[in-house]
């Protein structure tokens, strides 16, 4: 599995079984999102990813875990008009 991802990037967790080498369970949430907070170019243990990615929760976990998520168009403000009071004709 090689695809780009970069510091500040969103990511989905889609496997939280546990740890593949020490069979521990992990405090990942799967299909919850992460923004990775590092990446090293490390080859994963497991041979199924070439990056490990740091999300701050506990240390580097596989590449494999995680899926990329698309970044958010920008999109143009829209200027919202102001409704100013209608001016009250004073009754006789």
């Amino acid at each position: 599995m090689s695809y780009d991802v970069n510091d500040g990037d969103l990511v989905l967790c889609v496997n939280a079984a546990p740890n593949h080498v020490t069979g521990e369970p992990v405090p990942l949430v799967e299909g919850e999102t992460y923004r990775i907070w590092g990446v090293w170019e490390f080859m994963c243990p497991c041979g199924r990813a070439d990056a490990l990615i740091d999300v701050g929760v506990g240390f580097a976990w596989c590449q494999s875990r995680f899926r990329l998520l698309p970044k958010p168009k920008s999109r143009k403000k829209v200027e919202r008009k102001v409704s100013a009071p209608k001016p009250l004709e004073p009754v006789e």
